[in-house]
């Protein structure tokens, strides 16, 4: 049976890490932290996800705001808005929730962000930085997950990583993280994506597998070596009539079948999810801390 990697105690740690810097620079008469969010439209997944935030923020003394817009606003007015937030020195990072409603252009709206204030790490002078291996905002999931590894002193150098999924969001940076030098870090990547061919064969050979595709239980006991660290990053709602909620969160991982070979498997809930959050907070701290120098 496999050690579980516990996204929620692990960020659990980083936040109360956090709280008690916050609480340092209060009693020594700074501001706190302050980070907003911009959600466009009310998507039932992105208001859950967004709130988290909010309440995260509340709980380890960190300033937030919330801008809640509505779903037909105009690209221009989006614009205008993240120009305000580029220019409010009260304010040290700030994200706006994907995905947007179709009649926006989410690159354009991405670009338009500060990078010194990207704390989702999406802008693509940000990205470049991190793909160069530089100081700079890595996004919220990869960095979670490389801070998991770090946390439970994983030694991934050598190793084979199958990346499965090739988003900007989480595949692509995770195939660079992993093979950056560093620790954890000198993997060997195989990025793979729906057209790959032959995909079973490809992760049985892995050390390591990431999912990031967002299809529920789709990696399978015979897809995996024994002993592999298997790293899950799907949240899928599967409808489940016998839930009270209605509905069932799924990753990409048949977690009941892979957690008997695994030597180390994220849940979900509980593993990859809270992390992002906790990566989050710790972008605002640097852009704090950045901003401040």
């Amino acid at each position: 049976m496999s050690t579980l990697l516990d996204g929620k105690a692990t960020s659990n740690q980083i936040k109360e890490e956090l709280t008690e810097q916050v609480a340092e620079l209060t009693s020594a008469g700074k501001r706190p932290p302050h980070l907003a969010a911009v959600l466009v439209g009310n998507d039932g997944a992105s208001l859950t996800y967004v709130g988290s935030k909010v309440r995260s923020c509340q709980k380890i003394g960190f300033e937030s705001t919330l801008i809640q817009l509505d779903d037909t606003i105009t690209q221009d007015e989006l614009l205008a808005t993240i120009d305000k937030l580029n220019k409010d020195n009260s304010l040290d990072g700030f994200i706006v929730q994907l995905p947007l409603p179709k009649h926006i252009n989410e690159e354009v709206v991405l670009d338009a962000i500060n990078p010194k204030k990207d704390v989702d790490g999406f802008h693509p002078t940000n990205f470049g930085k991190m793909a160069l291996g530089m100081e700079t905002f890595i996004p919220a999931t990869p960095f979670g997950i490389m801070e998991l590894l770090k946390r439970y002193a994983l030694d991934i150098s050598g190793k084979h990583a199958v990346v499965i999924g090739r988003s900007h969001i989480v595949g692509r940076p995770m195939s660079i993280l992993l093979s950056n030098k560093g620790n954890p870090g000198n993997a060997t990547v195989t990025l793979t994506h729906s057209r790959t061919q032959n995909l079973a064969e490809i992760t049985k050979e892995a050390d390591i597998v990431v999912s990031a595709l967002g299809v529920p239980n789709f990696l399978t006991a015979d897809m995996v070596k024994e002993g592999a660290i298997i790293i899950d990053v799907g949240i899928t709602r599967v409808a489940d009539e016998q839930h009270p909620k209605g509905y069932v969160i799924v990753g990409d991982v048949h977690f009941e079948e892979v957690s008997k070979k695994a030597s180390y498997i994220t849940p979900v809930p509980g593993g990859v999810g809270p992390m992002t959050i906790a990566m989050l907070l710790q972008n605002t701290m640097l852009a704090y801390t950045r901003n401040a120098s």
